[in-house]
This record gives C-alpha cells, structure tokens and sequence, in this order.
C-alpha cells in the first residue's frame, strides 16, 4: 500500500508508479538490482512505500529504526545534531540510496525529505531474515556501501582543499549526473536538472556562506557554464565543461 499524505500539495499521479518491481524507476540502481525474479517476488511479500511531505522528519537519530529501504523519488538529508543544538548536514539521499542499516537498531542519523519523498521500504528483521538467504542482496549492498565511501572520501578533498567555485560545481555535477542516470541519458553534452537544495540548504552543506554560494552561483552563469532556469532549474550546456570546474580529475576521478 503507497501512504500518500493529501495535505502535501503534491498531486497523487507524482507519486504513485507501479508496485511490480519490474517497472520500478529505481530498478536497475537500488539494493535489489541484482535480484533474480524468484528473488524480488520474495522481496515484494515484505516491501511497503511510505511517501513523506518535504520537511517531514523519517527517523530521530537515536530512534528505534524498523524500516530499511530505498528512496524511490526525492531527495533527503541526514544531519547531526551537537550536545549544544549545533546541527550540520553530513549527506544527502537521493533516488536509489539505501537508508538503514541491517543490524543497527537505532538511526544514527537525523533524516528529513528536502522534497515531496516516496521510500520503498522493509521490515528491518524480515530484511535481514532475506539478506541471509539471498546473495545477490547483500553484494549490492555491499557495492552502495563501498561506493558511498568512496563519496564520503571524495567529500572530504571536497570540503579540505576545494576552492568556493569548485565546491559549488562540484555539488551541481552530483546533480546533474544523478539526473541524468535517472532518465537514462547520456553523461555528457547538454543536462537539465531541478536543484533540489535551496542556496541556504547548500551553503550549510558546503561550508559556506550564503553570500558566496550566491557569487559562485552568478559567476558560473556568468562564465557560460550553467543557466539558471525558474526557481530551481539548472541548465548544464557542456556537462564536460562542468566537470572542468569542478578542480577533479577528470581523467579518472569522479565524486559519485
């Protein structure tokens, strides 16, 4: 059953799909990918969506967590809060990313929808009871995780050593190339994309300021290297070219 909440100003046909697994937008990237399909009709009996209003806390860090599951549509964040009330945005969840963790009872994490959020979700036990029995679930899993410390590291250089400019192209490129993996399109030439951070949002995530995140922004207009589209579109004329301010090895390295 798909929980819509109607007072989310967010339509019904946005958030419902199919519940085959088969047809689902995230199939090809999320912890069931490698699933066969005896395997996925063992992992429907437990599945269930949950949709969540942006701004909608999903879990307390501290909280018991009985759910694991994938983000569907939207996009999260997971913050840390300070014994004195100081809170710092320490990663974003976008579509396919794994939220829980099979063995850990309580969320280490605050995690909040920046955006209207559809999350296929798990029982955590009957998860784990599934992951013993079923390979191919805990290898991909294993994989997201490996690839999310790969990005925590590429974070890190990120928020060390990366110029203003570089920070803010850098985010933008995650964006984009998320984007473009989601519609299946290519990796280079021309991306439109919803940003779906705020410049508020951003500058915590970055270290920044607001005031440099807005330079940055109109400098990069300025240059030619991405248009701003509405409130929230970003227009990526060369996506290569993006790629160059980011300060990356654009040989090899890449953030995500």
């Amino acid at each position: 059953m798909i929980e819509i909440n109607r007072d989310s100003g967010v339509s019904t046909q946005e958030l419902t799909f199919s519940k085959d697994c088969s047809d689902c937008p995230i199939r090809h990237r999320a912890v069931c990918s490698r699933c066969e399909p005896e395997e996925l009709i063992r992992l429907e009996e437990i599945k269930y969506y949950r949709s969540f209003e942006a701004g909608q806390t999903l879990v307390w860090s501290g909280d018991r967590m009985d759910f694991v599951g994938s983000v569907v549509s939207g996009v999260a964040r997971l913050t840390h809060t300070m014994e004195d009330g100081r809170t710092q945005m320490v990663g974003l969840l976008l579509p396919s990313d794994f939220v829980g963790r099979p063995g850990r009872e309580r969320a280490s994490y605050d995690v909040t929808a920046i955006t209207p959020l559809v999350m296929c979700c798990f029982r955590r036990k009957p998860f784990e009871d599934l992951m013993a029995r079923t390979p191919h679930i805990a290898t991909r899993l294993l994989e997201m995780t490996l690839d999310e410390l790969d990005a925590a590291r590429e974070w890190m250089l990120l928020l060390g050593r990366k110029t203003a400019r570089e920070k803010i192209a850098s985010l933008l490129a995650i964006f984009a190339r998320r984007q473009a993996q989601e519609r299946a399109g290519p990796m280079h030439g021309r991306i439109l994309f919803e940003m779906p951070l705020t410049r508020e949002a951003m500058a915590d995530y970055l270290g920044l300021t607001l005031e440099t995140v807005s330079r940055q922004i109109s400098a990069l207009k300025g240059d030619g290297v991405i248009a701003l589209q509405g409130k929230r579109g970003i227009l990526v004329p060369d996506f290569a070219r993006l790629l160059e301010e980011t300060g990356d090895d654009t040989d090899g390295g890449q953030l995500v």
